[in-house]
């Protein structure tokens, strides 16, 4: 995986075999996505590589990450539950995804027509970030491990992927997961998961 921003819009994250390929998702997205990180520079805020992906952070918080995938690429949010999403352009990355998080672009151009209101929105999730508010913690039917919640956050591919399981199959990672008692440990197995999980197995399946 790369680990040099300027690798990310001129080769890829890395992830895959389509790695500095003509085939790699930011290769095909590249005008675009080089748009968002110019937008996201300007909001002000820092520049960093996390899972492969460009990161954008402020006051040492995470604020957003820009990805591409097969069919779009996205600006995706942390903490999303406290975004505002005045214009309700914010979707959610899965069925089951709690809030939605990620806006989704199909060209340069859907772009540069929202500039305006994705300066704004990343401006607002600053702000949370320099003032350090969190969204409410909500029950959930399934406590993820905290490294596989990082993991999904990264990898919209294998979110989506994930929430498409059944609440077994999604139970059975975290069985696993939470059988490892280093954080190590469980990142690794996350990694070697992935393949499973975008076949809609448990992890105990072959």
């Amino acid at each position: 995986m790369i680990e040099n921003i300027e690798d990310f819009f001129t080769r890829g994250c890395g992830r895959c075999a389509r790695f500095d390929t003509p085939d790699c998702s930011v290769r095909i997205w590249n005008p675009g996505l080089l748009a968002l990180r110019e937008i996201c520079l300007e909001a002000g805020l820092e520049e960093t590589v996390r899972w492969a992906h460009p990161c954008y952070r402020h006051g040492d918080r995470n604020v957003a990450l820009i990805g591409a995938l097969r069919g779009d690429f996205r600006l995706n949010f942390f903490h999303a539950a406290l975004m505002t999403d005045p214009a309700g352009i914010l979707e959610k990355q899965g069925p089951n995804t709690r809030h939605p998080d990620s806006i989704r672009f199909t060209s340069l151009e859907s772009v540069t027509a929202r500039r305006d209101t994705i300066l704004a929105y990343l401006r607002e999730a600053k702000d949370y970030a320099e003032r350090g508010l969190l969204p409410p913690k909500e029950p959930a039917e399934i406590e993820l491990p905290e490294e596989l919640v990082d993991a999904l956050d990264a990898d919209p591919d294998m979110a989506e992927a994930f929430h498409r399981l059944t609440p077994g199959r999604q139970r059975s990672y975290v069985i696993n997961l939470n059988g490892a008692k280093k954080a190590e440990t469980r990142i690794a197995r996350i990694a070697a998961f992935r393949n499973q999980i975008l076949a809609g197995k448990g992890a105990q399946e072959r």
